[in-house]
């Protein structure tokens, strides 16, 4: 009797998860790059791409890749989220009103831009906790240009690594088929 006590409430939680939209993803806190705080929950219903970058990489240049794939697809349901991060090599030191700056001026940047966390190490933010975690998905991050791709319930479904360009055969694809969904 206990087991099927426990198997309903694990539906009826499941149910209410599913229910209200509530996909872990969403429930992560960060801010903008201006510091204004915010959720992936922002963009519940959408595609995301989630990605980790720095401004001083040798995967920099993805960045025009990224917002070319972005205008692409964005009034489609694609959303591209950049994640600066300073956990390789230093390569991403500044200031987040500096990669504001630096991401506009070199790269015309409109996809949204968050501030800069950790997406390893002991400092790892709670959303790349749960991305490098995740099912199918997960394993530790090991450079900048890390691609997370988010359904639209908010469930991570592929990861592409750095060298993988965003306008990849492979990346393009994925992206076209989350957007079907």
């Amino acid at each position: 009797m206990r087991k099927i006590f426990l198997m309903l409430m694990l539906l009826f939680l499941s149910g209410v998860a599913v229910a209200d939209g509530g996909a872990p993803v969403y429930k992560f806190k960060l801010s903008t790059i201006d510091g204004d705080p915010t959720t992936l929950g922002a963009y519940k219903g959408k595609v995301l791409l989630v990605v980790n970058v720095a401004s001083a990489c040798g995967f920099t240049p993805q960045y025009t890749a990224l917002e070319a794939v972005y205008e692409k697809y964005k009034d489609k349901g694609l959303v591209i989220v950049g994640v600066p991060a300073n956990n390789f090599a230093n390569q991403e030191s500044g200031t987040n009103a500096t990669i504001k700056e630096f991401c506009s001026a070199k790269f015309h940047v409109k996809f949204p831009m968050m501030a800069k966390v950790s997406v390893k190490g002991d400092d790892k933010t709670p959303l790349y906790q749960y991305l490098t975690a995740a099912p199918n998905v997960g394993g530790e991050i090991k450079w900048n240009f890390t691609k997370f791709l988010i359904a639209r319930n908010g469930q991570p479904i592929a990861r592409f690594e750095p060298a993988v360009t965003p306008d990849s055969p492979e990346v393009i694809s994925a992206i076209e088929s989350a957007l079907k969904s």
